[in-house]
């Protein structure tokens, strides 16, 4: 799916970046290819009004500082949708430009693709019955449920057996399927991102049904995907959105895309600690 928007840059005024490799194709084309999932909400979604949430609202603020950068005064932001499994695949391919989602920044990923300064801060943790365990030592010998293709999956067999819990882990392809099976009771827990798991509970019609465990097995630094070996676009969504933090408007993408929750320490030390602007 092809999403488009028009980016005007009457007043912005970053320094430009010399261009190379992304920065020319943008200029080529006129147009800036972001990817985004559908199924992260509430870091990114396909909404009624097309991409939503905290990672495309943030990079749609980015893109007039790097339209500046490729030399061109207006640029279209074309969102295509991608999925855990081919992600990182079309950044490496150069398909597309710069990813906006929910990704953790991993050693493993950067063989394969760059990443921004980070953007958030998340943590894995498990959504349960209301009478369901009060810790994870609770889950051992039960079924529990966790998205395939992602680093919680890693994280959670890690801690399984940090723990010593043996469990039967289930993999799903969507989070959706995992929170109806814990609904179904099929499964008794299911493991996801903080951030996912509180937007699935309270949006569900049987939110009083379930709990979110306030501990976390991860702290996991997230940020904007790009391909390898290019550092004056790295340069430029680096210098973009140290600018963004600078101003406040990082801290208002968050207030206003994941209404009414409150920045936990780590994300209040990352608004304060972003790269300055010389």
């Amino acid at each position: 799916m092809r999403i488009f928007f028009a980016v005007l840059l009457a007043a912005f005024t970053l320094p430009a970046v010399t261009s190379a490799q992304t920065l020319e194709k943008i200029k080529e084309t006129g147009q800036l290819v972001v990817g985004f999932r559908e199924d992260a909400a509430p870091l990114s979604y396909l909404g009624d009004e097309g991409p939503q949430g905290y990672a495309p609202a943030l990079c749609f603020a980015l893109a007039p500082s790097l339209a500046v950068a490729a030399g061109i005064e207006d640029m279209n932001v074309v969102f295509e949708t991608v999925t855990t499994d081919d992600r990182f695949d079309r950044i490496a391919s150069g398909e597309i430009d710069l990813l906006c989602g929910a990704a953790s920044i991993t050693l493993s990923r950067r063989e394969i693709v760059d990443f921004s300064i980070p953007v958030f801060v998340d943590g894995t943790t498990v959504a349960l019955k209301k009478e369901g365990p009060v810790d994870f030592a609770g889950l051992a010998g039960k079924k529990i449920g966790v998205r395939g293709g992602t680093t919680t999956l890693e994280a959670l067999e890690n801690s399984l057996a940090s723990m010593g819990v043996e469990a039967e882990v289930i993999q799903f392809d969507d989070h959706p399927s995992g929170m109806a099976a814990l609904d179904g009771d099929v499964i008794s827990a299911y493991f996801a991102d903080q951030s996912i798991l509180m937007r699935m509970v309270l949006t569900s019609p049987n939110a009083d049904d379930f709990k979110v465990l306030d501990r976390i097995l991860t702290v996991e630094k997230q940020g904007l995907a790009m391909r390898r070996g290019d550092p004056d676009f790295r340069l430029a969504v680096d210098r973009g959105l140290s600018a963004l933090f600078q101003k406040g408007a990082v801290s208002e993408v968050f207030e206003k895309q994941i209404p009414g929750a409150e920045a936990g320490a780590a994300l209040q030390a990352m608004f304060l600690l972003s790269p300055v602007i010389p």
